[in-house]
């Protein structure tokens, strides 16, 4: 009788730890980000790049502006680790400016688990990155 008792303890145990587990979350690592061909103003200036990161709903930070670069790349890393498989992953590119900044375009992936070398074309240029979803 004993034996049962035990082993209806451990069974409502195990249920109470796996309805804490979220089998859909992940952690979703971006690095190795790097653009070429970026163009700055209509005057031809070259542009002050910068990144700006979300998974899903969740804003991960920017970039540090790169004065004067076409062809930049970020020693940044980003870390995100409640995002879900099946989320988005948005970049969006920026040339900094006095007053306004520049929208250079925009980069989304649909996450699935993995290790990915991403390239997207940009309405002037190219940004490619890594990203980790485990």
């Amino acid at each position: 009788m004993a034996v049962f008792y035990h082993l209806r303890l451990v069974s409502l145990a195990v249920l109470i730890l796996a309805s804490q587990l979220d089998f859909a979350s992940a952690a979703v690592r971006v690095s190795s980000i790097y653009a070429r061909g970026l163009t700055g103003d209509p005057f031809g200036n070259q542009p002050d790049p910068y990144i700006k990161i979300w998974c899903g709903s969740t804003f991960g930070g920017q970039t540090e502006y790169q004065r004067d670069v076409a062809n930049p790349s970020w020693s940044a890393t980003f870390s995100f680790p409640n995002c879900r498989v099946g989320q988005t992953l948005k970049m969006e590119v920026w040339d900094k400016d006095l007053i306004f900044d520049d929208y250079l375009g925009t980069c989304t992936k649909s996450l699935s688990r993995g290790v990915f070398n991403a390239v997207c074309s940009l309405n002037a240029g190219t940004l490619y990155y890594t990203y980790n979803v485990q």
